[in-house]
C-alpha cells in the first residue's frame, strides 16, 4: 500500500515538495489557505484542498490522522505554521515535518513535538556556498549541524592512487561511502579501489575533517 503524504503551504518551499513527490508516484494532498495556490496544484497533487489548518475542524474533515507524513510548509505565518503543527501533534499524526523560519520558530517547533525541522533556504545557502568556495565540490548535504555527504571530483593529484595509498580514514578521519565512475556506481568500495581522474566520490564525514582532506590533498 502506498504511504500518503499531505503538504500544508504551497509556497516555493511547499510546491517543489509537493510535485516531487507526485512525480514518484506517490499519493499527495496539497492544502493551502490561498484558493489561487491550490487551483496551480489541482493537476499536480492527487488531491488539492484550500483550507485553514489552524481550525482543528478542517484538519479532522480532511482526515489528516490518517495521512503516513505530513509537510507543513508554511512560510510567511509563523503563528501559522506553530499551531498548525501542534494541532497535528494532538491528533495523532504519525510523522511531521515542519519548514522553520528562523531559530526561534525551530526552538518552538521541537518544544511541541516536531519531528523533523528543515531551514530550507539556510540548508540551501550553505550548499551555494560550499560549492562556491571549493573548485572540487559537486554538491553538498548537511547531515546534522557537524556532519555531511560530499561529492567530490577526483583530480590529477588522486589519479591512479588506491583508497587504501590514500589512507583517508586514518589521516582524515572520513570515509568514501562510493565513487561514480561515468554511468557506474562502486558502492563501498574497496581498499583496492584505485581512484581515476573525475572519478566522482562521495564522502562522509564531520566538516571540519572534509575541509582538510579538500584543502590539503585535493588543492584547488
Amino acid at each position: 500500500m502506498k504511504k500518503e503524504y499531505a503538504v500544508i503551504g504551497l509556497g516555493r518551499f511547499g510546491g517543489s515538495i509537493c510535485r516531487a513527490l507526485s512525480e514518484e508516484g506517490l499519493e499527495v494532498m496539497a492544502i493551502d489557505i490561498d484558493e489561487d495556490k491550490v487551483n496551480e496544484f489541482a493537476n499536480v497533487a492527487s488531491h488539492a484542498v484550500v483550507g485553514d489548518t489552524t481550525d482543528e475542524t478542517v484538519l479532522k474533515s480532511l482526515g489528516i490522522r490518517n495521512f503516513d507524513h505530513v509537510i507543513v510548509a508554511i512560510g510567511d505565518n509563523i503563528q501559522a505554521s506553530i499551531l498548525t503543527t501542534l494541532i497535528l501533534k494532538e491528533l495523532g499524526v504519525r510523522d511531521i515535518t515542519v519548514k522553520a523560519t528562523n531559530d526561534y520558530h525551530e526552538k518552538v517547533l521541537s518544544k511541541i513535538g516536531a519531528d523533523r525541522i528543515v531551514h530550507p533556504e539556510r540548508d540551501m545557502g550553505r550548499r551555494i556556498a560550499h560549492k562556491i568556495v571549493s573548485n572540487n565540490v559537486l554538491d553538498y548535504l548537511e547531515l546534522s549541524e557537524e556532519h555531511s555527504i560530499v561529492e567530490i571530483v577526483a583530480n590529477e593529484r588522486i589519479h591512479g592512487n588506491s583508497i587504501m595509498d590514500l589512507d583517508i580514514r586514518a589521516k582524515y578521519g572520513i570515509n568514501i561511502v562510493a565513487v561514480k565512475r561515468n554511468k557506474d556506481i562502486i558502492v563501498s568500495p574497496q581498499a583496492n579501489e584505485v581512484i581515476r581522474k573525475n572519478d566522482i566520490m562521495i564522502v562522509i564525514g564531520a566538516d571540519t575533517d572534509i575541509n582538510r582532506f579538500e584543502k590539503r590533498l585535493m588543492g584547488d
